[in-house]
């Protein structure tokens, strides 16, 4: 067979595996095939130097025209896959109009975040800042400094996550009050709010892991009266105007004089309910005189100033102030219980 009639019999080939050709891929493949470097093409017109030379011009044209006809087959074919892919893409992606449409759910806050915040507002607008600290503390942070000594019950094991003998996942927001006074002077006016870890059994009223919000202020001349009118001003922004607080005493190793902070019970104004156990009030925090120790510790001198302290659940507010009757709804991430603030 001479090479004229190899290029026509090719020609032939090519027509017919284009023809037959079903996707893109397969098009690229008979490309390579028929005009690649090492397609059948050029592998005629390597035996070229075997003819005689006045043949030569003639396979040439022959040839060049082969290439031309297949190249033109191949794009023809490639436009022809090309439009039928983009015609199904169309068709399944087409929209019905008369459908229904879908209604997207938006998220809410959830009633944590939503409490935090207006904790936060609160005490911004009395001229608090807002502090942070790391929540794997060291224990000179988060019991020493604190005037709570080694053989104090809240350093046992079975109440703190320790990850070696001297760091442990915070148990209070408190330390972060500890390294604010060693990096800043007098006159302070902060607020901590943040995540603390204690190991606790997971029930209705308990978490290993809840959040806590804790307050500092220390200045000359700083009274426990400055302390509970502050308190009460937390109360009426939190709970309502008409909220009443009630102070009692009671003992923490980090302040002095120390009490517990009662509110009137949110749910029935104090007359007495289910929620307050009929007492019309609810324990809410504990506060109190920061302790000389605590203020020496950080290197601020308690015979010139004197300071006060309070720290506060969020989790037993937030409860409190949507009548929820289990914290573990706050952790669960259940669509239909946050769907309702």
């Amino acid at each position: 067979m001479d090479l004229k009639e190899m290029l026509i019999n090719l020609k032939t080939e090519a027509e017919k595996e284009i023809g037959s050709a079903e996707d893109l891929d397969m098009i690229e493949k008979i490309r390579v095939e028929f005009l690649g470097k090492k397609g059948k093409i050029t592998s005629i017109l390597r035996e070229m130097g075997k003819i005689d030379a006045d043949q030569r011009p003639v396979i040439g044209q022959l040839a060049n025209l082969t290439r031309e006809q297949i190249d033109i087959l191949l794009a023809s074919k490639k436009d022809n896959l090309l439009a039928v892919k983009e015609e199904k893409r169309l068709m399944e992606e087409k929209i019905d109009v008369t459908l229904p449409g879908r209604k997207k759910t938006v998220g809410r806050i959830h009633p944590l975040s939503k409490t935090i915040r207006r904790i936060e507002e609160v005490f911004l607008g009395m001229g608090y800042l807002i502090a942070e600290g790391p929540e794997v503390e060291y224990d000179r942070y988060n019991f020493e400094a604190l005037n709570i000594p080694q053989d104090h019950p809240a350093r046992d094991s079975q109440d703190t996550f320790y990850v070696t003998e001297n760091i442990l996942l915070r148990t209070h927001t408190s330390p972060v009050q500890i390294r604010y006074m060693e990096n800043n002077s007098p006159p302070i006016k902060i607020i901590s709010p943040g995540r603390v870890y204690r190991s606790d059994t997971v029930d209705a009223t308990h978490s290993p892991t809840f959040h806590q919000i804790e307050g500092l202020v220390v200045d000359k001349g700083i009274t426990m009266g400055d302390l509970i009118g502050t308190l009460r001003e937390f109360a009426h922004g939190v709970f309502g105007p008409d909220t009443n607080i009630r102070v009692r005493p009671h003992h923490f190793q980090f302040t002095e004089p120390s009490a517990e902070v009662d509110v009137s019970c949110w749910n029935c104004g104090g007359k007495g309910c289910r929620m307050c156990k009929d007492e019309g009030w609810v324990e809410i925090l504990g506060a109190g005189m920061v302790h000389p120790k605590v203020l020496a510790f950080c290197g601020i001198d308690p015979s010139l100033y004197t300071g006060f302290a309070f720290g506060l659940g969020v989790e037993r507010v937030t409860m409190g102030k949507y009548n929820i009757d289990d914290m573990r709804h706050l952790f669960d991430n259940d669509i239909r219980f946050l769907s309702q603030f």
